[in-house]
């Protein structure tokens, strides 16, 4: 299945490729937006300047090899620190991730595929596109295997380690009790397992597959070196307004409390671990 063709009344409208970071310039030369087919397009082709934004052949529903169902349901599922960097926004241009996008949400219903929310600006709760990774350890090949849409609670749940450096470990565990309708220490041991399972998959640099783009027509940009992805990574985070170090929450009902002779040793926090070192 490919794209919908345009509405009869609107079939005089050429539809644009027009990233996020791009909508501002692009509406001020003159595009408009399509809210039943949530695109940008110029009303009055050809419009000067806005034919950088041209788009190019649709992208099937479903990618050649896409698997639907890997990766169903809300889990912690944290990129390898080897892998920062790789993900395919990073790996295409803006407007090839905006052709991306569209077939993503469009086939999931305008949803949230985790929990079946839709997108509320009250709330400021967005729609959002993930990808499900592949990690073989025989052959140590990282690959594609499907995109999906997620709530941005949702994602915030999937993206724990980000959460944690934001200030928002919280509130990423409530959503995943809620969703997943665990208990405290049910949501705390899956966060735990999630964290050893990305140190484990750290110790190695992973090479990286996305073939199913590619098979349908997708540039790939070379991705950040491996050695230089934590720099990088600390960088873009150094530009968030909010810095917190917030260690991962633990429950005290786990274990009976210790003696003060005889302290428990304390969990590192989420930081540490993801970076190897305290901040």
């Amino acid at each position: 299945m490919v794209e919908h063709a345009a509405p009869a009344t609107a079939r005089r409208r050429l539809y644009l490729d027009v990233p996020y970071a791009d909508k501002d310039e692009a509406k001020a030369l003159g595009a408009r937006w399509d809210p039943a087919e949530k695109r940008w397009f110029d009303p009055k082709p050809p419009t000067a300047g806005l034919d950088r934004w041209a788009a190019r052949s649709p992208i099937p529903d479903v990618l050649p090899g896409e698997d639907r169902a890997f990766g169903d349901g809300l889990f912690v599922d944290l990129i390898p620190r080897t892998c920062w960097f790789t993900n395919v926004r990073a790996c295409v241009t803006p407007q090839d991730w905006e052709r991306l996008r569209r077939p993503i949400f469009r086939r999931a219903g305008y949803v949230c595929e985790a929990c079946g929310a839709t997108e509320d600006r009250g709330t400021r709760r967005w729609l959002e596109a993930h990808e499900r990774w592949q990690f073989d350890e025989r052959t140590g090949v990282q690959s594609l295997r499907r995109l999906i849409s997620l709530c941005s609670p949702c994602h915030l749940v999937t993206h724990f380690g980000y959460a944690n450096v934001q200030g928002r470990t919280d509130e990423a565990l409530a959503h995943l009790q809620k969703v997943n309708h665990l208990t405290l220490p049910e949501a705390l041991a899956h966060v735990y397992a999630a964290e050893d399972v990305w140190i484990a998959r750290s110790a190695r640099v992973w090479e990286l597959d996305l073939s199913i783009l590619t098979d349908v027509g997708i540039t790939l940009r070379r991705p950040e070196r491996a050695v230089n992805r934590l720099a990088v990574a600390e960088r873009e985070l150094a530009r968030e307004a909010v810095w917190h170090a917030v260690p991962s929450p633990r429950p005290t009902e786990e274990r009976p409390p210790q003696p003060p002779s005889a302290p428990a040793p304390g969990r590192r926090g989420l930081w540490s671990r993801l970076t190897g070192r305290d901040r």
